[in-house]
């Protein structure tokens, strides 16, 4: 009986131990996975500032166009040029940013 009662012992030793070591894993992966969200999100914090800073770039430069380009009778048209440039520099950019991330995952086969 008394070896019963150790084997008993033991058995709950060895589940508790696989339940701390589980445990233990869940933890430290969900601080990877916090660690990992954490900086994505500054990466896309940094990305938006860029991008806010090129907006006014490109937006100047398709004003300079537009302006060079513009017939005055038609504002409305002006709008129309200064979309149609803005379309076209981001698919460029786009297409650039594209080919880049693909170059980047053969590379990494």
């Amino acid at each position: 009986m008394a070896e019963q009662t150790q084997k008993e012992k033991e058995k709950i030793r060895e589940k508790l131990k696989r339940q701390r070591e589980k445990a233990k894993n869940s933890v430290a992966h969900l601080h990877r996975e916090t660690r990992h969200q954490a900086v994505t999100a500054m990466i896309a914090a940094f990305g938006f500032i860029i991008a806010l800073v090129w907006k006014d770039v490109i937006q100047g430069w398709v004003d300079f166009l537009v302006k060079k380009f513009s017939f005055g009778w038609a504002p409305a048209l002006s709008l129309l040029y200064a979309a149609i440039i803005t379309t076209i520099i981001a698919v460029i950019g786009i297409v650039i940013v594209s080919r880049w991330n693909y170059k980047k995952e053969e590379d990494e086969k």
